[in-house]
């Protein structure tokens, strides 16, 4: 059965850090509100104090524990490679272990360990959209959403979709005999609210030959419960999966999400020996696809005399597994794209799973700054690999009222490959 670490695991990991403050410079939360609680070595003395039952659980102890994106940009840049971001996520289990989950948590933990109620809340969402969202400027693809319960009002959000990705293919795409098999792991995003950027990844698979796998049985990677503290929501939407992966046959699993792309590969791992069978296999779709030698053939097409200037946003589940290069690798391949480097392209972009619904004004203080990297750049259109960075970019962009157009990297891709 896979079990999540208890928070007296990291026990030792907590005696790691010496609380030399130099996660404070790379911290998003504590740039936004310099605030010590904020800080990486502030909640891992938080954490220790728990264990010790130093502290109650009280506000303070819980907004400082809510305060934290989970990006790891502080183990980046730890002298002895904390992982806060695990240590923060068992202390919120402990937390939900004690007090119970939030209001927002038990939603989470419900709505993703059943697929069913996922896939009609999607649909409702699709066909109702037009009463749900108001339309803001043409550019963005978005709507602003009305009022809702934990969404704030002014918030932009893509509409769902009314028909999810996984329902409009089979199970198995044939290719060539002699190509790998892969499993399309396509995660919610892709499935509920981008599932154009699937078709374009599919378009990719196709164009190289190989077999595709689209199960329907796959569900939530789990990373939101992860997040939100929801430990048997986490554990069991892994059990699902693990199932899945070890029912078909394939050479790659592969992902066009950050967050799945970590779910699989270092969640997952971490709660039994049995998921470390398929961790190896697991791949993000552009480093399946340099592997495959796709940016060679993409060198090879006429470069375009109207280029589009493209600059790109490092995920933070991607540049924590040092994926940085496969997707510029990509995009500087592509005959209609003219790549730019923005300034601090691997700074998190302020999602962090469930962090913008409960702090959502600070979420747009560290995207606000993310939305001026972007305009600096002189950039038309934002590339990255993940479908919440998308969501959040794209917000952050429209509240500073500019222009520019937050898209996946695949839909880029194929609007080069034939059809």
């Amino acid at each position: 059965m896979a079990k999540l670490k208890k928070l007296e695991d990291y026990r030792d990991e907590i005696d790691q850090c010496v609380k030399c403050g130099g996660c404070r410079a790379h911290c998003p939360a504590f740039g936004a509100e310099k605030h010590e609680g904020r800080v990486a070595r502030g909640k891992i003395a938080l954490a220790d104090s728990l264990l010790k039952g130093d502290v109650e659980l009280e506000e303070k102890f819980l907004l400082d524990m809510s305060q934290c994106l989970l990006c790891g940009s502080c183990y980046s840049q730890c002298p002895n490679k904390v992982h806060t971001e695990d240590i923060v996520a068992a202390t919120r289990r402990e937390i939900a272990n004690r007090k119970g989950l939030s209001t927002f948590g038990k939603g989470v933990g419900t709505v993703l360990k059943h697929q069913g109620v996922m896939n009609l809340l999607a649909k409702g969402g699709g066909a109702f959209s037009k009463l749900l969202f108001k339309k803001i400027p043409e550019q963005s693809g978005l709507r602003l959403r009305f009022p809702a319960p934990f969404i704030s009002s002014d918030r932009t959000l893509p509409p769902l979709t009314s028909k999810p990705f996984r329902e409009r293919h089979p199970e198995v795409i044939p290719g060539d005999p002699d190509k790998p098999t892969v499993l399309f792991f396509t995660g919610c995003g892709i499935n509920y609210m981008y599932p154009d950027s699937g078709e374009a990844l599919l378009k990719a698979l196709k164009f190289i030959g190989v077999t595709v796998i689209i199960p329907k049985a796959q569900v939530c990677c789990g990373l939101p419960a992860v997040s939100a503290g929801a430990a048997n929501t986490v554990e069991s939407l892994a059990e699902e999966n693990l199932a899945v992966f070890q029912q078909n046959k394939y050479d790659y699993i592969v992902t066009a999400c950050a967050s799945c792309h970590s779910g699989l590969t270092q969640i997952y791992p971490g709660m039994g020996e049995e998921f470390n069978e398929f961790r190896d296999k697991v791949k993000d779709i552009f480093v399946f696809l340099i592997e495959q030698g796709f940016a060679d053939k993409l060198a090879q097409l006429p470069k375009r005399q109207d280029q589009v200037k493209v600059t790109y946003h490092d995920p933070c589940h991607l540049r924590n597994h040092g994926i940085t290069a496969e997707p510029r690798a990509i995009l500087k391949a592509l005959p209609q794209v003219d790549f730019v480097e923005m300034e601090d392209a691997g700074t998190c972009c302020g999602l962090g799973g469930t962090y913008s619904v409960y702090h959502y004004d600070t979420s747009k203080k560290i995207g606000a700054k993310k939305a001026g990297f972007i305009k600096e750049s002189g950039a038309e259109l934002v590339a990255t690999d993940c479908p919440g960075c998308i969501m959040q970019l794209q917000d952050s962009i429209n509240h500073a009222d500019e222009k520019q157009r937050v898209v996946h990297i695949l839909d880029l891709v194929a609007e080069v490959l034939p059809e």
